[in-house]
């Protein structure tokens, strides 16, 4: 008998340690590297497990403190929420898309805007394939000065940091069809090889398009005419996007944050010559926009990040160098040598594009044209679409530094216990609902 009873001792104990082997790799765990992706679809994130938090050892000792330098500051009686965990809470979306109306704040319910693209994203009776859309007016400027809601207008569609122009309400079922359904989600594994958005096969079409260039993530700009439209489809100049809600008519204290956290924002971008107004097209840098209730305005400021999925590479890929020693990435060596030549923008010269202040070419060192790594970087010749949306909450003035230093160019999360409100990260298969 003592033999049998050994060998089922054995028996069991071998088959408990698999048992064990297996949960463990089935349990996530705080690491971000540790949900396993089996099968190409997402999973959710545990708390502490999206976006990898500043660690003091690697990110610096101050790197989880506030701006010391910051002077702005909240009105007196701006009180939100403090007590309420906000990771998780927010609901799914698929696509984020924001309608240029050159205005920072709108009517309650910006679907409410008579004859506007938001009121036919409504009513049109077309809803997206693909899952959920969020729809988000934005302060992104009218093709034309003094147009109605009518007019036609400029969208810009996220994940996928594509531009379509001259699209009008009437024109939003074919918007949804041809540009929203065949474009990359939050839950389309990175990159995407989802086909080129291509027009309806109509008599009458015409297509004046260069062909689909995937090699990079991007769009090609094309335009799309029919005998009812013509769509102007290009991709966003900008490297990341920063998103702030602004609507006052939904709570005053985001109409009061917006403008502050925008200042602070860009005091914090110039020097690394990474900030551009709503007018500046230049390729990189980071793009601001004020937009309508997202949610959650009791927790005041909301932030919405979103970055480019070449960035995201880069930063898993050059963290260290194989030995447990960090390294710094090629996009953060970039930005160094762009901050050494930043410099306020004067103008632009019809024949050179724009010029700094000391008359030195933009995208230029010392008037030379830079590197061929540089040259890309600088052209956004390798942006792809974006990967991450990280979405914060309760951001005050004091944060935008190490916003703008660890959340915006690496990916990191400062705070993310009070302010983490969700995301997504396409390029490891995890989201926060």
């Amino acid at each position: 008998m003592a033999p049998f009873s050994t060998n089922r001792h054995r028996m069991t104990a071998t088959f408990s340690s698999a048992l064990k082997r297996g949960r463990a790799f089935l349990t996530p765990t705080n690491s971000s590297t540790a949900i396993p992706r089996l099968d190409g679809s997402f999973s959710k994130a545990p708390e502490g497990a999206l976006f990898p938090k500043v660690d003091p050892a690697v990110d610096g000792e101050d790197c989880d403190h506030d701006c010391q330098s910051c002077s702005i500051k909240y009105p007196a009686k701006f009180k939100i929420d403090e007590d309420d965990k906000l990771y998780g809470h927010v609901n799914a979306w698929a696509t984020h898309m924001l309608v240029a109306t050159g205005k920072t704040d709108w009517l309650r319910d910006v679907s409410d805007e008579k004859g506007s693209v938001m009121e036919a994203v409504r009513d049109c009776g077309v809803e997206p394939s693909n899952g959920k859309l969020m729809l988000s007016a934005s302060n992104m400027p009218l093709p034309h000065e003094h147009q109605s809601p009518s007019d036609p207008t400029t969208i810009l569609l996220l994940p996928s940091f594509t531009i379509v122009e001259n699209v009008s309400p009437e024109t939003v079922p074919n918007l949804i069809k041809h540009h929203i359904d065949p474009a990359p989600t939050s839950t389309t594994p990175f990159p995407s090889q989802s086909p080129d958005p291509s027009p309806p096969n109509i008599s009458g079409l015409s297509l004046n398009a260069a062909p689909p260039n995937r090699s990079n993530g991007t769009t090609p700009s094309s335009i799309l005419s029919t005998p009812s439209s013509a769509f102007t489809r290009r991709p966003c100049p900008h490297k990341y996007l920063i998103l702030l809600c602004s609507q006052k008519t939904r709570d005053a204290r985001c109409g009061q944050s917006a403008p502050l956290l925008r200042r602070e924002l860009e005091r914090h971008l110039r020097p690394l010559g990474l900030y551009r107004d709503l007018h500046d097209e230049r390729p990189g840098g980071v793009g601001i926009y004020f937009i309508s209730h997202v949610g959650g305005h009791k927790y005041s400021a909301n932030l919405m990040i979103y970055r480019r999925g070449e960035v995201a590479v880069r930063d898993e890929v050059d963290a260290s160098d194989g030995n447990g020693n960090q390294q710094v990435s090629h996009e953060d060596t970039q930005d160094q040598i762009r901050s050494n030549r930043a410099v306020e923008i004067d103008g632009v010269d019809g024949s050179n594009g724009i010029r700094s202040s000391d008359g030195v070419q933009a995208g230029t060192l010392n008037g030379q044209m830079p590197s061929r790594g540089l040259d890309r970087e600088t052209n956004g010749g390798e942006m792809g679409e974006g990967s991450q949306c990280i979405w914060l909450a309760r951001v005050r003035p004091e944060d935008c530094e190490g916003i703008v230093k660890h959340t915006i160019l690496k990916g990191k999360v400062i705070k993310p216990e009070r302010q983490l409100r969700g995301g997504f990260d396409r390029q490891r298969g995890l989201v926060s609902w």
